[in-house]
């Protein structure tokens, strides 16, 4: 048989953007139960770059003490065409367009990635091109599951804390589709963006503390992991809750659909602040990794 090679970024060692090279590997066969994913947009987001970057240290328990020895390839999520199908497959069939969270796997940065079909895996939303639906997975399933996680209900007043990033900007319409009230802090530059997404009522950190404001909370939702519960705890109203980005929320296999539909009835939308080539990769850590973006970081893998 014919090995075929395909082009992927590789890290060897944990560092700066630098360890991150553009090279050919082996291209993936997928298994019986598997799919073969043509990937057409990937992004680069906050778990890509701690996992190059071993920050924080557990990452190394994860992925290698001394060096990357679990994952060599990064890439959290994904939007392509399936190629191959394994002869078990019966949810998928060739030329579908799809997006997915790879999961810990990791892998989308390259032009194949192979997908068990019980992983989180969806057609693509009809009305998104493959760059926006690559962007939604991660900060969308994220946000979502948080946000069920607190009970969010019809009416609720929400806070949004780091509202204008990935998870956030999420956050943010997933309560607007619940008709609840929400609050987002961000900063100065990105209070228009966010009141575009549907926000009620803005915070700019950079002028005042949100812990001071008066109103009353039913969630408090920390979409950066930078508060904590006790410093907003008082906000809360009776039985409310605080959920954060570095808790572990429970999944569904059914979540990648519900950011479907909500997508498919314009009640979600994705923000894309810069978009590179995959030869650009380490440009594109780097700007992930300053802390200022607002939504998501494209890659384009291959043309469609």
């Amino acid at each position: 048989m014919v090995i075929q090679k395909m082009k992927a970024v590789v890290y060897r060692r944990y560092g700066t953007p630098d360890v991150l090279e553009l090279t050919d590997v082996v291209k993936p066969v997928p298994k019986a139960n598997q799919v073969l994913v043509k990937i057409y947009s990937t992004t680069v987001t906050a778990g890509d770059w701690r996992m190059r970057k071993a920050d924080p240290f557990l990452v190394r328990i994860f992925g290698g003490l001394f060096r990357p020895s679990r994952v060599k390839i990064l890439g959290f999520e994904l939007a392509g065409v399936v190629e191959e199908i394994g002869s078990k497959v019966k949810a998928f069939r060739k030329g579908d367009e799809v997006f997915a969270d790879c999961g810990f796997t990791f892998g989308a940065y390259a032009e194949y990635k192979c997908l068990t079909e019980n992983n989180m895996i969806a057609l693509k939303p009809s009305n998104m091109t493959f760059e926006e639906a690559a962007t939604v997975p991660v900060g969308g399933l994220t946000a979502l599951r948080l946000l069920k996680q607190a009970g969010l209900k019809t009416g609720d007043n929400v806070l949004i804390y780091g509202a204008s990033g990935s998870v956030g900007t999420f956050a943010v319409q997933i309560a607007k589709s619940f008709e609840a009230d929400v609050t987002a802090v961000c900063s100065s530059t990105n209070v228009s963006m966010v009141q575009s997404l549907g926000a009620d009522f803005v915070i700019d950190y950079t002028k005042e503390d949100f812990t001071k404001t008066e109103k009353r909370f039913n969630i408090i939702f920390d979409a950066v992991g930078k508060t904590s519960r006790p410093a907003s705890r008082h906000l809360l109203k009776p039985g409310g809750k605080y959920v954060s980005v570095t808790g572990s929320p429970k999944s569904n296999p059914d979540d990648l659909m519900v950011l479907k539909e909500l997508i498919e009835s314009e009640k979600l939308k994705t923000v894309i602040d810069r978009r590179y080539p995959l030869e650009q990769i380490r440009e594109a850590h780097a700007y992930a990794e300053s802390f200022r973006k607002k939504g998501n970081i494209a890659i384009s893998v291959l043309q469609h």
